[in-house]
């Protein structure tokens, strides 16, 4: 767990149309490995930002919404597909999932725990040993 967990972090959409601003302290932030949430988002897993629904402040543009299941919503921009926010009245009443790769300082926040790590792709249990390169590198390279 962090020390100190920052209020008044900013955030918005991959194009721009939508801005946000996150008021109070977040309540966790965890990386998420289920199906589901990889599968909205593309990806092996997502980072989600725990606050209570009323820190949120949507500054500028209009959310769209989409019925993931009974009870979760997923938010996003409709200019340009970001995923943005996740509720869902019956597991989390009262709270929002803000994904915290929109976020403007991600580095501000970081991780706290893994989720629904039955449902990680098998292969991520040991990503951090693959070779990295700090940019995109030269395809004949590769």
């Amino acid at each position: 767990m962090t020390d100190t967990k920052p209020a008044g972090l900013t955030g918005g959409c991959h194009c721009g149309a939508i801005r946000y601003t996150l008021h109070d302290p977040p309540i966790n932030h965890t990386l998420c490995h289920c199906r589901d949430c990889r599968r909205n988002a593309g990806a092996q897993m997502v980072g989600w930002a725990m606050y209570r629904e009323q820190a949120l402040d949507i500054e500028m543009g209009e959310v769209a919404t989409y019925a993931s299941s009974e009870n979760a919503r997923r938010h996003f921009c409709i200019q340009c597909g970001t995923g943005l926010f996740y509720t869902n009245a019956a597991l989390i009443p009262g709270l929002v999932d803000i994904r915290s790769g929109t976020l403007d300082e991600p580095d501000l926040l970081p991780a706290q725990m893994q989720i629904q790590t039955e449902d990680r792709i098998s292969w991520m249990e040991d990503v951090h040993l693959l070779p990295s390169c700090e940019r995109y590198p030269n395809p004949k390279d590769l």
